[in-house]
């Protein structure tokens, strides 16, 4: 009779922490973002906020959190009280990058719950206007033929612009000189003013400039052409297609976040992406939307820390 009491004493716990988030949510949910206002990954936290927060019928709030290299949204997200009403923007950098390059980390990138991935944008390598290379196969011959004498502007030492330019070196065999700044923006504009000859950024952010004719775009970094640039090649186009790095991003909740809690978030985050309004606004502007399960991220996720750790060790590249 004692073991059967505790068994309903114990079923009758489950049944209430149950129907105790069976109305989630109640009210607002804030999204924590770990770049600033107006960049990339701000605008599409913004607009699948606004899709997520209309399927729930919640409002999601975005607090903007940027900052060593991510880490500070991070460590707040991730000591945040795991109810679902913080989710966390996690990118390439928070969520791969970081635990490579840094011995210590104030949040554990693998105890986030994973929500599913949201997006991402493939990075495209452009060159100044000045620069003699019309196309990679240019590019590449006139690198080699002036070993040390190009140099890389990147959002500054282990930004996912800077891996891209050792991954570049790698796989292209060149020697070129990095050159980092405070941010992506600034290395872009040297770009554009020519004390830097070559950048690579997210397809948002080189591409105006390629329209201006102020930037010369090479390859896509990705195994396909882009809608929003289609005259520009793809990786695989040009013989390097190992030559693939993306602005990707996903969703997480706090570790120990219910599951029922985890599937509400899943679940309308998924209805958000199916949404053919917004991925077309989204490709316009060179980002593409990523449906998916949390056990789908658990295999991409493996395949980035391979493919990261592999350039982080060759290129030596430590933080601390």
């Amino acid at each position: 009779m004692k073991v059967w009491g505790r068994l309903a004493a114990l079923t009758l716990a489950a049944g209430m922490a149950s129907s105790a988030y069976a109305a989630f949510p109640e009210r607002p949910i804030r999204l924590v973002v770990p770049f600033g206002a107006g960049g990339i990954t701000d605008i599409v936290a913004r607009q699948v906020g606004k899709g997520m927060g209309d399927a729930l019928g919640q409002g999601i709030v975005i607090e903007n959190r940027p900052g060593a290299g991510g880490v500070i949204a991070a460590q707040m997200a991730a000591t945040a009280p795991a109810d679902g009403y913080t989710i966390f923007m996690g990118t390439v950098g928070t969520q791969v990058v970081n635990p490579l390059i840094y011995s210590k980390l104030s949040y554990d990138a693998d105890k986030f719950a994973p929500v599913g991935m949201v997006s991402g944008s493939p990075y495209v390598l452009a060159v100044r206007a000045g620069l003699p290379a019309a196309s990679f196969s240019e590019f590449v011959a006139y690198a080699k033929a002036n070993p040390a004498r190009l140099n890389f502007g990147s959002a500054g030492n282990a930004s996912s612009p800077h891996l891209g330019l050792e991954l570049l070196k790698l796989t292209a065999g060149l020697d070129i000189v990095h050159v980092p700044f405070k941010s992506g923006s600034e290395a872009v504009n040297a770009a554009i003013g020519e004390q830097v000859d070559v950048v690579m950024d997210a397809s948002p952010v080189i591409m105006p400039h390629v329209a201006s004719g102020k930037l010369r775009a090479l390859v896509v970094a990705a195994d396909k052409r882009l809608p929003s640039a289609p005259a520009v090649p793809a990786s695989p186009e040009v013989g390097d297609a190992q030559l693939q790095i993306s602005s990707w991003n996903a969703f997480f909740a706090p570790a120990g976040t219910p599951p029922e809690v985890l599937a509400a978030l899943s679940a309308a985050l998924q209805k958000t992406l199916a949404s053919a309004a917004l991925k077309e606004r989204l490709a316009a502007q060179g980002t593409q939307l990523y449906t998916g399960t949390p056990d789908e991220y658990q295999r991409f996720i493996a395949a980035e820390k391979a493919k990261w750790a592999q350039i982080v060790k060759r290129a030596n590249i430590k933080m601390d």
